[in-house]
């Protein structure tokens, strides 16, 4: 059973002369889009789960800078003076010079020392003491390894390059996912208790699209931005080069490129909700759109280091987020690169509110069982 607003077409169209009573599209769009503002800055879930991940990232940077210092210590080594002065040269060591071989080998034992070195009768002419377990990092120490050069010494650490892809692709897939369902949410509730057909009565549909586009848009940016933030301050706080300026333009990249992407998935899942009338249909409904989001986050994380595969994702509207800042940090594109992968998202994304608004304004009446995609297209 489906039912349809009388003069639908004239209500819903932005330069059509309002009926009395009506609000004008613009006017609409804005109380639409600040009550959704509004309701989640009263909302003291959204409010303390912010705040605790801005605490969390600005104490991560932090730690990974003074975490190893506080953690890590030296491994007492015993030895004997012949080999004393060639363990001194090594990071990581606290040398305890013992008189013989045999007192070396009883620190060992009664763990006054770690591990122990004595003049052995293998290769490296060294014997490794140990109590229980093989000490894994002397070992690595007194192994002997071929001289390496690197011909790009500027070159990204590439497992640094695997948690930025990690970082990146957390960000936009939390973001992209709580604030979707918050605007999927609020449209199936409206339609399931008939709210929308009392609003319908003085907004036209495209404006309560917009409005909630806008709205959840507005907190989106808002929280990506307090994101890049957190990051910079912890950055400054432990004087991250690597934060302060290896990743200062990937993360203004990451919050245009965002922000745009996110109007463009916040009104397909906009008229993804208005297809269905019961909150219990509201996964089936969405699960198309958590696989757009799912794909990009799980592909920087694999190609995080690819090149070619990077360049391919930037071209890629659902990806480009998330593709274009990685290319930027390890400088692999040319300068009008990210300005084009932008150009091309925005155009995509006007292309998706046209479809998300047939779809939304098409479908935002009918109850009853879930209305397909192409039926809402055809009316």
């Amino acid at each position: 059973m489906s039912a349809t607003a009388p003069g639908r077409a004239a209500g819903l169209n932005p330069s059509a002369p309002n009926h009395r009573g009506r609000t004008g599209f613009w006017a609409a769009t804005g109380i639409v889009a600040q009550r959704e503002i509004m309701t989640r800055l009263r909302s003291k879930s959204f409010i303390i789960s912010t705040a605790i991940m801005l605490v969390l990232i600005v104490g991560g940077i932090i730690f990974s800078a003074i975490g190893p210092a506080l953690f890590d210590e030296d491994t007492t080594v015993a030895t004997v003076a012949a080999i004393a002065p060639a363990l001194q040269g090594l990071d990581g060591l606290d040398i305890d010079m013992l008189s013989t071989a045999d007192a070396v080998r009883q620190a060992v034992q009664s763990g006054a020392a770690d591990a122990g070195v004595v003049p052995g009768s293998g290769p490296s002419g060294l014997l490794v003491l140990a109590d229980r377990e093989a000490p894994s990092s002397l070992i690595q120490m007194l192994s002997v390894a071929p001289e390496l050069e690197l011909l790009d010494p500027n070159a990204p650490d590439p497992m640094l390059t695997y948690y930025i892809g990690i970082g990146f692709g957390i960000v936009f897939f939390m973001s992209a996912i709580t604030f979707g369902q918050t605007i999927a949410q609020s449209v199936v509730e409206e339609k399931q208790s008939r709210i929308v057909e009392i609003m319908l009565a003085a907004v036209p549909a495209r404006a309560i699209l917009a409005g909630k586009v806008l709205g959840n848009s507005v907190l989106a940016f808002g929280q990506i931005v307090l994101i890049a933030a957190a990051v910079l301050v912890g950055g400054a706080i432990t004087g991250s080069q690597l934060v302060l300026d290896g990743l200062g333009m990937p993360i203004v990249w990451f919050v245009v490129l965002f922000t745009v992407g996110f109007v463009m998935l916040a009104a397909l899942y906009a008229a993804a909700a208005a297809l269905v009338s019961r909150s219990e249909d509201l996964g089936t409904a969405t699960s198309p759109l958590m696989m757009l989001i799912m794909i990009p986050y799980f592909a920087v994380i694999i190609f995080n280091n690819n090149p070619l595969a990077l360049q391919i994702m930037s071209y890629v509207p659902f990806s480009a987020p998330v593709a274009v800042p990685m290319r930027v940090y390890l400088q692999s594109q040319a300068w009008w690169e990210p300005f084009l992968s932008l150009a091309i998202l925005a155009a995509f994304t006007v292309l998706v509110i046209a479809f998300a608004a047939k779809v939304y304004e098409r479908s935002l009446l009918k109850t009853g069982s879930m209305v397909k995609w192409k039926d809402a297209l055809k009316g």
